[in-house]
């Protein structure tokens, strides 16, 4: 049999491997010692060059199906490991043909879930796992993905600022459609609550999970799925000119660990549409694309909110398809710069300017919440100026003072006229 290798990096060096020996077999000095799921297939993680690999064998046409949609699902930038190639044609000599192989590229500092509950975890991981997978889930199929073994087996999960991000590991069974009916989505919830539940049952039969009930937590996947989905897929009709239920949805996504990637409005005799692509991004996304549209270098929550802001203004002002370094620029320029340049002197050192301009949002939201129209922004800037900013303390005066000592500021009540 001839030995032949699909790959995106051609490298000689992939012909090093020992192909023609069985996976479970392959020597120690050629493998990575990393924790593995659970899997149907042998599994095994290979130091290559700079990179580490995982190798799964697997027969050729499942092999070659699982590459494809890997890629697929990749092209698609959806959470899930990056497919690296298909090795067919692999014999151990006397003892016959061998399976082909499926390579993908190790996700890095990602973990089992099993590999997480051999960890000292608080109680409540499981739930935060559940929240990760949902997450993922509800992605998945907003792109019409259908996984068809939906379990915790098949994903790796990576710490994000005290919850857990989630990737799709094994795309064995998946199918990829342009949209999936109400059924498709019903039935990998299905697979997935009687799954998890069967996995978690496990890990409490090992003494790993304690406190927590396995069929309750399965069950619960299900109902933050529909929460996600109605709020990422819902289409929302409001009077024109209610820019606050705009803030409102995008501050309801982000409550959900989403980002808005593209914010959709539209008008008719009827009202207002709006829809809402949300987008999960790496960190420090928001302070990168911040600095490089306006120049203005904050904090990354500062920049998601400001970044917020700026989505909505080009929505509202139905910019969309004009150059976005343009439409941040008018936004710098008459939104941004007049709110922070309308405190007077004697304030300016007690907040940065990036958040004052939070603030400023924030109190317009609670305003245009309590009034139950969008309150303009000048106002919402006079009020916070009057009511708010002047009981914010000094930051030099606060700076070295030992904040056990320091007295307790209350904040008036933004809803206040």
């Amino acid at each position: 049999m001839t030995l032949e290798i699909t790959t995106a990096r051609p490298d000689p060096a992939l012909l090093d491997l020992p192909w023609s020996t069985p996976l479970e077999d392959w020597p120690e000095n050629v493998l990575a010692a990393l924790p593995r799921g659970i899997s149907r297939h042998v599994v095994r993680f290979v130091r290559w060059r700079s990179l580490v690999l995982a190798v799964k064998e697997i027969k050729a046409d499942i092999a070659d199906r699982e590459y494809e949609m890997l890629r697929s699902l990749r092209r698609l930038e959806v959470p899930s490991v990056e497919p690296f190639g298909v090795v067919r044609g692999r014999s151990a000599g006397e003892d016959g043909p061998l399976d082909a192989a499926l390579i993908t590229q190790h996700l890095q500092f990602s973990l089992p879930y099993r590999a997480l509950f051999s960890q000292a975890l608080r109680p409540d991981t499981a739930v935060r796992l559940m929240d990760a997978l949902a997450l993922l889930l509800v992605r998945l199929h907003i792109e019409g993905f259908w996984w068809g073994d939906v379990s915790l087996s098949n994903t790796l999960f990576r710490r994000d600022a005290g919850a857990f991000a989630a990737y799709l590991v094994d795309a064995e069974t998946g199918e990829l459609h342009e949209r999936l009916t109400d059924g498709q989505r019903a039935h990998d919830l299905d697979i997935a609550q009687v799954n998890i539940a069967g996995e978690l049952m496990d890990l409490q039969a090992g003494g790993h999970l304690e406190g927590v009930d396995p069929l309750e937590v399965a069950a619960s996947i299900i109902e933050r799925y529909h929460l996600l989905w109605d709020e990422l897929t819902a289409t929302e009709r409001f009077e024109a000119g209610d820019r606050w239920r705009v803030d409102e949805r995008i501050r309801r996504l982000n409550d959900l660990g989403f980002d808005v990637d593209e914010l959709s409005i539209s008008t008719d005799l009827g009202g207002t549409e709006l829809q809402i692509q949300p987008k999960v991004v790496d960190a420090g996304h928001h302070s990168r694309r911040l600095l490089q549209l306006t120049g203005l270098d904050v904090e990354e929550n500062q920049a998601r909110r400001l970044l917020n802001d700026l989505d909505s203004y080009v929505a509202t002002t139905d910019q969309q398809a004009a150059d976005e370094e343009i439409v941040a620029h008018e936004w710098l320029v008459k939104v941004y710069q007049p709110v922070t340049r309308a405190v007077p002197r004697g304030m300016a050192s007690r907040l940065e300017p990036a958040e004052v301009f939070h603030e400023v949002l924030e109190h317009r939201w609670y305003l245009s919440e309590r009034a139950g129209r969008d309150i303009p922004i000048e106002a919402a800037l006079s009020d916070y100026l009057r009511t708010v900013l002047p009981a914010k303390p000094e930051e030099q005066d606060v700076v070295g003072v030992d904040t056990i000592e320091m007295p307790v500021i209350a904040r008036p009540d933004s809803r206040a006229d």
